[in-house]
């Protein structure tokens, strides 16, 4: 069944056309950008693990605009398995606004995040639903290994959640994704946040509840290519930055204490080499010292920036996302 409302939604706390239908223990959202190859191989193996555990559940897509034939291979999978749903965006909004729509749909009392390109091997749900049973409420994966991943990029994550470790407020775990389960209480809290830059890993730590770490070894990507280059990644650190620290604009304030103190000082120093020995300082060093408090101030111009943009983009209040429609 596929639903719409006048092509598009864009309500911000959607309500599904199927909450009449049996109630399902367990909600497996995961989103999905040009994964025409993983896709069956992914349903598969969640089916797999999830037929196991012999209690209903729903598998939900999330399509974010997709230039491949993904969203095709969803109505084939939801046109078989009537556990399939898959919502699909009008438009790419991006991997963690996916995550937040794959929430606002989802039924089950334990929902599970988990990315549709088989690096997070779904065989390790078992376990994180093992653990919320024993009375954990966020149960997330934290990676012992991660295989077919460049140097750089191991450097880079590592670098990433220690910095974000000493300048936040909230304690979030090292070498963690997206990958992990949310209890219905929690979800139910989550949902309730609307803020347009997003940093979800932060969030369910945020939150608080009662939480427990799995770990797991990380695989290679079953097909295609990742979908957090560089340019991605320096925009998703900024992300987590601003959403959870004010550290940068305190540097800026402290930064620039100090270089006015040390100018105070420059100012003594030249007055009295200037009386004693009538010395001139000459305009190279000069030029190179406003250059240097000109690039300083740009830097912290650009800092604020960011946060004043961001605080734009809350002022407009647009929604997350926009629904074209929905295989429910």
């Amino acid at each position: 069944m596929v639903e719409q409302k006048n092509g598009l939604q864009t309500a911000r706390k959607p309500v599904r056309s199927n909450s009449t239908q049996q109630p399902v223990t367990f909600s497996i959202v995961a989103p999905v950008f040009n994964e025409e190859e993983t896709l069956p191989h992914f349903y598969e193996r969640v089916i797999a693990v999830m037929d196991s555990l012999g209690e209903p559940f729903e598998l939900l897509f999330v399509n974010d605009g997709s230039r491949d034939a993904s969203f095709r291979i969803m109505q084939e999978l939801h046109d078989k398995d009537p556990r399939v749903h898959a919502i699909n965006f009008s438009r790419n909004f991006g991997h963690q606004i996916a995550i937040s729509a794959g929430l606002d749909y989802a039924r089950g009392q334990a929902v599970i995040i988990l990315d549709a390109d088989l690096q997070d091997p779904p065989e390790v749900i078992l376990t994180l639903i093992e653990r919320w049973k024993e009375g954990a409420e966020v149960v997330y994966a934290q990676r012992s290994r991660r295989e077919g991943e460049t140097r750089f990029k191991l450097l880079t994550a590592a670098a990433f959640y220690r910095v974000i470790e000493r300048i936040t407020s909230i304690n979030i775990p090292r070498d963690t994704g997206d990958f992990r389960l949310l209890d219905r209480r929690v979800v139910d809290v989550l949902i309730t946040m609307r803020e347009q830059h997003r940093f979800m890993r932060g969030l369910s730590v945020w939150v608080g509840f009662r939480q427990e770490a799995v770990s797991y070894e990380r695989h290679e990507r079953f097909a295609g290519e990742t979908k957090y280059p560089l340019n991605k990644m320096i925009r998703f650190s900024l992300d987590a930055i601003t959403s959870f620290s004010h550290v940068p604009l305190q540097l800026a304030t402290s930064f620039g204490f100090l270089l006015a103190g040390l100018s105070l000082i420059g100012i003594v120093i030249a007055i009295i080499l200037r009386l004693l020995t009538g010395a001139i300082a000459g305009q190279a060093s000069t030029l190179i010292l406003v250059l240097f408090l000109g690039g300083i101030q740009l830097i912290f111009l650009g800092i604020i920036g960011e946060y004043l943009g961001r605080i734009y983009d809350e002022v407009r209040a647009r929604p997350l996302y926009i629904v074209h429609e929905v295989l429910d």
